[in-house]
């Protein structure tokens, strides 16, 4: 299985100011100082163990997340991306994304990431009202996020995102169209926006806040959608709009079931070996043990009978079409083990089929776990 997936390179930055109520991802609220350079160090010791992975091939795109990477200094960011490009083929048109908070955005400080080649910053945003931002545990104001915004449109970057969330505790519909349209005056290329949701194991959960019942819900989604499409912002996942040309290329290779290393604490991987097999990765989620050197926590081979809901778990969450020579190319089976499924598939009007494509319709998005779990193992 020589024609390997495309690669790319995902790097955790576990540290916060503060930890959110909302936030289920692997973060840690800052005690003392960041240990900027030791981080780095152990970054890339950990990437270092996972190159023979990575059969040489060439990183298209890097995605710095966390955790608030904008606490890393600049000269720390330096020498992380110097010490993957002495490591890693990199391409020349890499795409390599930060994640920031307007709370911790400087003027010197982010160009000093761009010198680093830092050309894409996502900006955690989630809401322009005061009050729903106190109410999200963010540390930044209405004010902050906007000046983060004019910031890394004046640096000129390749492109630049601004996170928000809807369907906010006590959110109306106007409050929630009102922040879509503060966000879309600032003219990002990229928009995710997406909606609040209660996981386990978050403040949230032990005291849940109340949120807005599903009429009201679909009615921010279809009336935003609607804003969103008028602006020039065209949907292409879930709950990601790009104007022409801005789409994140480093979550279409996630969502297109591409490869990609996973280094940081707590980070996860997926790498295709020259034979089919399918290794996952996932490293040591608190700081203190990966620090101590220990790395990898848990890494497997996917199973053949796995891969097919995996590969359309990811694929049918894009709204383009997926091109039907992907599937054997991506999980190495022939398209003959889920004809039966495909064909449930079509004819239950959840998907559409050319000679080259598959295309999810409209109906297969209303009932998605309904289609993908016609893939699932049995």
């Amino acid at each position: 299985m020589a024609n390997l997936p495309p690669l790319s390179l995902y790097i955790h930055i576990p540290w916060c100011v503060q930890k959110c109520p909302y936030c289920d991802f692997n973060s840690h609220a800052l005690k003392g100082e960041v240990p900027h350079e030791e981080y780095v160090q152990h970054l890339l010791n950990d990437l270092d163990d996972d190159l023979p992975l990575t059969s040489g091939r060439e990183v298209g795109t890097i995605f710095i997340g966390g955790g608030t990477p904008s606490l890393l200094s600049s000269e720390a960011m330096q020498m992380l991306l110097d010490g993957v490009r002495a490591r890693l083929p990199l391409s020349p048109t890499a795409e390599i994304t930060m994640e920031a908070n307007p709370g911790t955005v400087e003027a010197d400080r982010f160009s000093g990431y761009q010198r680093a080649g830092i050309n894409r910053i996502s900006i955690g945003v989630q809401s322009f009202s005061s009050q729903k931002l106190e109410r999200l545990g963010r540390i930044h104001g209405p004010d902050e996020a906007k000046r983060a915004a004019k910031l890394a449109e004046d640096l000129g970057l390749r492109s630049f995102n601004l996170d928000l969330m809807h369907g906010l505790p006590d959110q109306s519909l106007e409050e929630a169209l009102d922040d879509l349209r503060q966000a879309i005056a600032l003219n990002p290329p990229h928009l995710s926006w997406y909606q609040l949701t209660i996981e386990p194991n978050t403040l949230f959960a032990s005291r849940p806040p109340r949120l807005p019942d599903d009429d009201d819900l679909w009615d921010i989604f279809e009336q935003g959608h609607q804003l969103l499409s008028a602006a020039g912002y065209q949907q292409y996942e879930t709950s990601a709009y790009a104007k022409p040309g801005y789409r994140c290329e480093h979550n279409l290779n996630y969502w297109r079931f591409g490869d990609y290393l996973g280094i940081g604490c707590g980070a996860h991987g997926k790498l295709t070996q020259p034979d089919g097999t399918i290794i996952r990765t996932t490293k040591t989620r608190h700081p203190r043990g990966f620090m101590a050197g220990k790395y990898l926590d848990k890494r497997h081979e996917v199973a053949d009978a796995e891969k097919p809901f995996e590969f359309f778990m990811n694929r049918f969450r894009l709204l383009e079409a997926a091109p039907r020579a992907e599937y054997q190319r991506y999980t190495g089976l022939p398209e003959s083990s889920v004809r039966a499924q495909l064909d449930d598939a079509l004819a239950k009007g959840y998907l559409t089929e050319t000679a080259e494509y598959w295309q999810i319709t409209e109906k297969g998005r209303l009932f998605l776990n309904s289609l993908l779990e016609l893939f699932l193992a049995e």
